[in-house]
């Protein structure tokens, strides 16, 4: 239901009393249940999927229809996952809380390698560690489907307008954005936001100043100095490594295409099968290393993101894979390393191996650099 007193209707989270309706358009979008059979059910017949459809249904209202708050419907997925990270990965480290208080809400900024893992693995970092869980910033470019905005909004997801080209429909969005975040921590939420719109498919983890200005919009409408402001929002930057990058083959083949073949024309549901693949394909090690709150903030959205680059690449984790792409010939790299990387490259066509090599290397650059 609207309400024209709500300035962030169009873009927040859902509250506990949005969650039981939100959840019946969800169980009946045939949509949405079909995509669940095809996933679970891949190797099954047409017809046999058609059967299953409404049996999968009716599970679902019974097991989410007693969902009625944010909170049981986050201890669902965190059930579901645990259950993916014990799958998918070698185990999750979680490095840097005991620098954070349980009773502050923070703005955590990390690197953006995974569209859902990134913001989910810092959920579960948190919730592991008894802190509450983090609002979570979603472009609108992934809302194709209406079940996939349901599921982020249910999820703590807010959206980022992506969309809006104008400029005055630009500034507006962008503002009433800024506004939101600071309402959510003002309000005791925290907020998890990527460092840069799109994923960072060459490895190098890089702070777009954009974004930093997004931040700043709603202080600079209150005459707040650029520091004062973004010291208020109390900073976070965070690193989330992972050893093995399930979408790093088509990561490289998109770079190769951009690069040599004129540009890369994307699939009309590319960012969902990346959504699936980066939940279910294997990561290997992954750690979550959150640094302090940046205090004495600079005076300029390059300055600051430049000190968030610097945390961001001081802490983050790096694998034998890395090491072996960077070819530093110092480092023990066991065998095994060598063949995996050995059997993404022959994936490759020779001209786009380069791209993938980059991704895995260019952590080490950047580590050595600070």
């Amino acid at each position: 239901m609207t309400n024209p007193n709500d300035p962030f209707q169009a873009i927040r989270a859902y509250h506990d009393d949005e969650i039981p309706a939100a959840i019946q358009r969800l169980v009946n979008d045939p949509e949405f249940i079909s995509a669940i059979v095809n996933h679970r059910f891949r190797q099954s017949s047409r017809w046999v999927k058609a059967l299953l459809s409404p049996v999968v249904k009716l599970l679902l209202k019974r097991k989410w229809g007693r969902l009625n708050t944010v909170e049981q419907v986050q201890q669902e997925v965190e059930v579901y996952l645990s259950r993916v990270l014990h799958e998918t990965t070698d185990g999750v480290t979680i490095k840097g809380v005991e620098q954070l208080s349980k009773d502050t809400p923070y703005l955590f900024v990390s690197n953006h390698r995974d569209i859902a893992m990134d913001p989910a693995l810092v959920n579960y970092a948190l919730h592991q560690s008894g802190f509450p869980t983090a609002r979570i910033a979603f472009g609108d470019n992934l809302l194709k489907k209406p079940s996939v905005t349901e599921l982020m909004k249910l999820n703590k997801g807010f959206i980022v307008n992506r969309s809006a080209k104008a400029p005055r429909q630009l500034l507006k969005a962008l503002t009433i954005l800024s506004g939101y975040l600071k309402h959510s921590l003002d309000d005791g939420h925290s907020i998890w936001i990527a460092q840069r719109e799109g994923r960072a498919k060459d490895g190098l983890d890089k702070t777009d100043p954009a974004i930093l200005k997004m931040f700043y919009m709603h202080g600079k409408s209150q005459q707040q100095s650029f520091s004062d402001y973004m010291q208020s929002l109390r900073i976070v930057p965070v690193a989330i490594s992972y050893e093995n990058d399930p979408c790093d083959i088509a990561k490289a083949t998109e770079l190769y295409h951009r690069e040599h073949l004129g540009g890369y024309e994307k699939a009309e549901m590319e960012d969902i099968a990346s959504i699936i693949q980066g939940i279910t394909g294997y990561k290997g090690r992954v750690t979550v290393n959150f640094s302090a709150p940046i205090s004495d903030v600079p005076d300029t959205p390059a300055a600051l993101a430049e000190c968030i680059d610097q945390h961001i690449h001081t802490h983050y984790q790096l694998y034998p894979i890395n090491y072996l792409a960077a070819e530093r010939s110092d480092k023990k790299i066991p065998e095994q390393c060598k063949q995996t990387l050995k059997q993404k490259l022959a994936e490759l066509p020779e001209e786009a191996r380069d791209y993938l090599i980059a991704n895995y290397a260019n952590p080490v650059k950047n580590a050595m650099q600070q």
